[in-house]
């Protein structure tokens, strides 16, 4: 009997080995796991002294004075004009409430208490939120107007954290604000919902500030970000930046109820044809950021904001009249699902392996 039970174990001992060595060694499926479970969190920006916290907003004010903290540097006084963002020294914001359509671990059961901005540092052509972003619709804002809507999702809406999203060019009211909610009792998270198109000054004013960077990365040549998002310099700055963000927080870290506290999630959108920028982007994060970052490979592309739009090219001679072009006719269609399979498995290879999932059942996706 005693034999047969040792011989069972041995079988098994050795079916476990077999399997864990048939295994590619950079396969693994926990991203809630010891190294990114925390037992309780406190926001950052409740940690930081009095004396940092005078520093930040001293530095805020004397930007809005010169704003230099874009990679688009102004230079504008903003209490007196504005720069290439079109805004002022108040935030314009479009949309405050309890979200539901970001990342699992973001939204929760509750909603990530979201603030919509107004304006934009990108002009994006295919933005999907291009009538916020392009047109800026919204109501003007002081931080301190900011810092009561963050109470009221707090307390009222009971949310997860608060989600800034398009942060970029209102930094410095997006750090006033943070420190005046502070002052008022908010205790939860902040997310900085951001393009990557910071200046490396901005990230350093919110250092202390923001718990969760939730940054995109979109495209990787220079020709691509000049001609889609209109900055030439669009991937190297959100290499710098995001960089920048995971030696602030680190990778994305988690409670034990499956919300993420601190950290950093990366996104991707995967457009028309721009798979090879977008294995690109997996290989830098993997390699220069780190092999843990948590990624989120986005396939709900759409044509939107200019993208499908006609426009009059010039007439031929023997042309009456001038044929219609559709803009950006190369993007004008949504991805399939070879080129997300192909930006997904250069995640892989390149080590990347905590992934955004959807859910694998009909209920809700934490």
């Amino acid at each position: 009997m005693l034999r047969t039970q040792l011989t069972k174990r041995a079988l098994s001992a050795a079916s476990r080995s077999w399997a864990a060595a048939s295994r590619p060694a950079h396969r693994r499926s926990l991203h809630l796991a010891p190294p990114f479970l925390l037992d309780d969190y406190v926001p950052r920006y409740q940690m930081l002294s009095s004396r940092d916290a005078a520093k930040k907003r001293s530095l805020a004010y004397a930007h809005l004075r010169n704003c230099n903290l874009c990679p688009r540097m102004c230079g504008v006084n903003r209490h007196e004009t504005t720069g290439m963002c079109l805004i002022g020294d108040t935030a314009k914001v479009n949309v405050i409430a309890p979200h539901f359509g970001e990342e699992a671990c973001i939204q929760g059961h509750h909603g990530s208490g979201s603030v919509f901005m107004s304006g934009c540092n990108l002009r994006c052509t295919f933005c999907q939120n291009y009538d916020i972003s392009h047109k800026r619709n919204g109501m003007d804002l002081t931080p301190e107007d900011l810092a009561d809507w963050y109470i009221k999702l707090q307390e009222v809406g009971n949310v997860h954290n608060i989600n800034i999203v398009t942060p970029e060019h209102v930094v410095p009211q997006v750090a006033l604000s943070i420190l005046h909610a502070r002052d008022k009792g908010l205790r939860i998270p902040i997310v900085y919902n951001t393009s990557s198109f910071d200046s490396l000054d901005s990230l350093r004013l919110m250092d202390g500030l923001v718990d969760i960077y939730l940054a995109d990365f979109k495209v990787w040549n220079t020709a691509t970000s000049k001609r889609l998002l209109k900055a030439d310099d669009y991937a190297t700055t959100a290499r710098e930046s995001v960089k920048a963000m995971h030696e602030q927080v680190g990778d994305l870290s988690f409670t034990p109820d499956g919300i993420a506290k601190r950290g950093l999630l990366v996104r991707h959108l995967v457009m028309p044809g721009k798979e090879d920028e977008g294995a690109e982007i997996m290989r830098f994060l993997a390699s220069d950021v780190s092999p843990d970052c948590f990624v989120n490979i986005m396939e709900q592309y759409r044509p939107d904001a200019h993208v499908g739009k006609t426009r009059r090219g010039k007439a031929k001679e023997g042309q009456n009249s001038a044929p219609e072009e559709v803009r950006y006719a190369d993007i004008n269609r949504p991805v399939n699902a070879s080129e997300i399979s192909s930006v997904r498995k250069a995640a892989m290879d390149a080590g990347l392996w905590r992934f955004e999932e959807p859910p694998k059942h009909e209920g809700f996706a934490i």
